[in-house]
């Protein structure tokens, strides 16, 4: 399984590996300096004293290749963060069929609604549901039954027998 980071910073942490062996330090403590396995350390310290300098070169990510660049994903993002009111739907609600169809206007790519939670989710956002509620809703009013008219309610509810069914 590939490490977390950049390629560019994968790389670094390899040339400080061989940089650290170089010195004289031990493979173990190499390891824990720059948070890899022993195992990993020699193999890298061994590629670079056969191949030399172009072992240690950061390797192209595997994969596909993403559909959007970071810059458009920033624009996204920052169109989410805005609210879909903001950009012209009729409620707050950002469905993924509204978001697929943010990114194929403002950014010419085209995301099918159904896998587009799995791109959001990558990015670190979450698919929640809205809260049903009334619109006149009273809270003052909610809470006062809360604090006086409920604990009476609950009183008397364990008092209470169901009326017995003859059988």
């Amino acid at each position: 399984m590939r490490p977390i980071g950049s390629a560019a910073s994968l790389e670094k942490r390899r040339r400080r590996a061989v940089t650290l062996a170089q010195d004289g330090t031990g493979i173990r403590a190499i390891a824990r300096q720059v948070g890899a396995s022993p195992g990993a350390v020699h193999r890298w310290i061994h590629d670079w004293k056969t191949h030399g300098d172009a072992a240690l070169v950061a390797k192209p990510v595997p994969g596909r290749p993403l559909k959007l660049t970071a810059k458009q994903r920033l624009k996204v993002e920052r169109r989410l963060l805005a609210g879909a009111m903001a950009y012209g739907f009729p409620t707050e609600l950002w469905t993924l069929q509204r978001i697929a169809s943010l990114i194929r206007t403002e950014c010419g790519v085209r995301y099918h609604a159904s896998h587009l939670c799995r791109v959001l989710h990558a990015w670190g956002w979450s698919c929640q549901a809205p809260e049903r509620r009334a619109i006149q809703r009273d809270a003052d009013a909610i809470a006062h039954w809360k604090r006086y008219r409920w604990p009476a309610i609950k009183k008397n509810a364990t008092t209470w027998r169901p009326p017995r069914v003859p059988r």
